[in-house]
């Protein structure tokens, strides 16, 4: 029996020690492997790409050419132009056919020989001999009947003679609002002018009545006739159907039926005008400038006939307005 207590007893400290080596944290265990170190993920990033200049540089525009500017006379209408085209221009000449000292194949003959690029001819006179006599190209303004003379040519253009239509009717209705029935007498020849008459005043709501004449006489007669049926007076820059003396009969008549009248100059408010919407100086220059760098450029025959204007002057007795279109 004391044997069988001594072996129980045994047992029991073993299990006791044993215990004991487990919780003091003696007891053999295995092994722990080593921690594993993750190496950090590195991400390299591409250096920015730099996309290509592609944009292509605005060129400088070209020089302009010598000019040659042949003016009919040293009217205001014509020196004004003439003078703007000098700011515009650092090589020029200007040739005077109003001079009298040298006739037009003269001075032809010396623009010929000279470096000119290109003539700027302007009004009729100086049209008409530049455009017969010149081996360079032609730009022709401050001409209204310029199909009666054959002036457009494979080396020559134009600039409009009056300031555009719809313009001028808008101006004038600004002017006078009570404006709704319209005459215009106009010559032979400007079919094109009158469709564009005629559009202008439909968007303005006035009905546009037009006569075709070809003379003085015969232009006051219809406008005789004309005159009881219309509020206003559209008078266009015809010198072949307009006498001095037709013009005064007009303004007369005009003024006595209370009949407003658009002129084309602002000297012609003075024998009866009601409004005037003329060209600009200084817009005529610009145009026969882009019309010049063009034939610099080879593409005359890419410019239109006749190039329109893009400002008006709109004028009263008592006020000046300059409008852009």
């Amino acid at each position: 029996m004391r044997k069988i207590e001594t072996r129980v007893n045994e047992l029991l400290r073993h299990a006791i020690v044993v215990a004991a080596l487990v919780f003091s944290g003696c007891a053999t265990q295995a092994p722990q492997p080593d921690p594993i170190v993750h190496e950090p993920i590195v991400i390299i990033e591409p250096p920015p790409v730099t996309e290509p200049d592609v944009s292509v540089p605005t060129p400088e525009p070209a020089q302009l050419p010598t000019l040659a500017i042949v003016l009919t006379s040293r009217q205001p209408a014509y020196a004004d132009v003439a003078w703007e085209l000098t700011q515009r221009f650092e090589n020029y000449e200007i040739y005077d056919l109003g001079e009298g000292d040298r006739p037009p194949i003269t001075v032809l003959r010396l623009i010929n020989d000279s470096e000119s690029g290109a003539v700027v001819a302007i009004g009729l006179r100086a049209a008409r001999s530049s455009i017969a006599m010149s081996i360079k190209p032609v730009v022709f303004s401050q001409v209204f009947n310029y199909r009666d003379h054959n002036l457009l040519t494979e080396n020559s253009r134009g600039v409009a003679a009056i300031a555009p239509l719809d313009a001028q009717l808008a101006a004038w209705k600004q002017a006078d609002p009570t404006i709704s029935r319209v005459g215009a007498i106009i010559g032979e020849g400007h079919d094109d002018l009158i469709a564009e008459a005629e559009l202008a005043a439909e968007r303005h709501g006035i009905e546009l009545r037009v006569q075709v004449t070809s003379s003085d006489q015969e232009t006051l007669y219809f406008f005789k006739r004309m005159i009881r049926e219309i509020d206003g007076f559209w008078l266009f820059p015809d010198n072949r159907i307009l006498s001095r003396r037709a013009l005064q009969q007009i303004m007369d008549d005009a003024k006595g039926q209370n009949v407003s009248v658009l002129v084309p100059n602002k000297s012609m408010l003075q024998i009866g005008g009601s409004v005037s919407v003329s060209s600009v100086a200084s817009d005529i220059a610009d145009t026969i400038t882009r019309l010049v760098r063009q034939i610099q450029a080879g593409n005359i025959d890419k410019i239109p006939p006749i190039t329109p204007l893009s400002e008006i002057r709109v004028q009263t007795k008592d006020t000046i307005q300059v409008v852009e279109r």
